[in-house]
């Protein structure tokens, strides 16, 4: 049995015998959950990677509901106070890249609740939306009439399509690019789109993938923060210093010309340990940022505190009812 399923079990068994709640008033828990989402809606059919479908527009209402009568959401501005405190229990909703549907679908939810949220986008997608590479990767999979992909030069074996969907393969073909320098992944996008046949995805196909800059004014005229998640989401450690360097400076200088504010918060693209390095840490300070957020689990505790390293929990679709609420309640356990 794989953990994630232990967790379902356990969170199932809490939410349904009633020890959920006689549990959240008795273990104590001090810190801040913060939950990162990236699109809100129904992933269907679509070509691209439905990996970052966090939830329906149903589970996302029900989800902030929860939220807000267990947890104080709070957004980064809030931190100095949370942080001189140094305790309570909080929730920070966060969401990545600028997906369109987070102004469409998320941002009325939002404010129907009453709730803030903060948005980190990666400006080059608004400036000229682009299909990104993780999209273009899953679009290449799942469009190639070809059973399995020859990549000799990265792949000992086939990538083979083994399921209808081609969920897995996409998956293995997506790590593999997270793990190479920066240098190579123009020649590994080009290598994958001749071994699917399916030639490069045209440069418009996600146009009406983004958000623009009045979608964000309006976000942040509505009391939802903005945040930066560099210009063209590089996995940050992979890059050179310069790279870094005008990844997060141009960024922080783009919504700042738009925007009229400085960049104070970030999120790490990808945002495992090894996305980011000393070298991000030294570029975000001269940028003049104050929270840096991370995204590999976990609550972010008062007593082990890492302004450039605050740890998120992905929310996903196969979060069902008991186990969010397993998490809100428990994290320490389930995040």
């Amino acid at each position: 049995m794989t953990f994630p399923m232990k967790k379902a079990i356990a969170s199932r068994l809490l939410c349904r015998s009633g020890l959920r709640r006689l549990l959240h008033r008795t273990v104590r828990w001090s810190g801040v959950l913060v939950l990162n989402y990236h699109r809100i809606g129904d992933a269907l059919d679509s070509p691209f990677d439905r990996g970052l479908w966090s939830a329906s527009a149903e589970a996302f209402a029900e989800q902030i509901r929860f939220c807000r009568t267990e947890l104080e959401i709070i957004d980064p501005a809030d931190l100095p106070r949370v942080l001189a405190a140094k305790r309570g229990r909080y929730a920070m909703i966060t969401f990545d890249d600028g997906y369109r549907d987070n102004y469409q679908t998320a941002l009325p939810i939002l404010r129907g609740e009453g709730v803030s949220a903060t948005f980190f986008v990666a400006t080059g997608f608004i400036d000229a939306p682009s299909l990104p590479w993780w999209d273009e990767i899953a679009w290449m999979v799942r469009t190639s009439r070809h059973e399995a992909l020859q990549l000799p030069a990265w792949f000992d074996a086939p990538v083979r399509f083994d399921e209808p969907e081609r969920e897995a393969a996409v998956r293995r073909l997506l790590r593999k690019y997270k793990e190479m320098p920066a240098q190579a992944t123009a020649a590994y996008l080009d290598a994958v789109a001749d071994a699917a046949g399916t030639g490069r995805a045209d440069p418009h196909a996600g146009e009406a993938l983004w958000m623009d800059w009045d979608m964000l004014r309006e976000m942040q005229a509505a009391g939802m923060t903005i945040g930066g998640h560099t210009v063209n989401h590089p996995v940050l450690s992979r890059m050179s210093a310069q790279g870094q360097r005008h990844e997060i400076l141009e960024c922080g200088r783009r919504l700042a010309a738009e925007l009229g504010t400085p960049m104070r918060c970030f999120s790490y693209p990808v945002g495992n340990p090894g996305a980011f390095d000393q070298t991000t840490r030294d570029c975000l300070r001269e940028a003049g940022v104050e929270h840096a957020f991370s995204y590999y689990g976990g609550h972010a505790r008062f007593d082990h505190w890492d302004a450039y390293d605050i740890p998120r929990v992905a929310v996903e679709m196969e979060l069902d009812t008991d186990w969010f609420r397993s998490l809100v309640t428990l994290p320490q356990l389930f995040a």
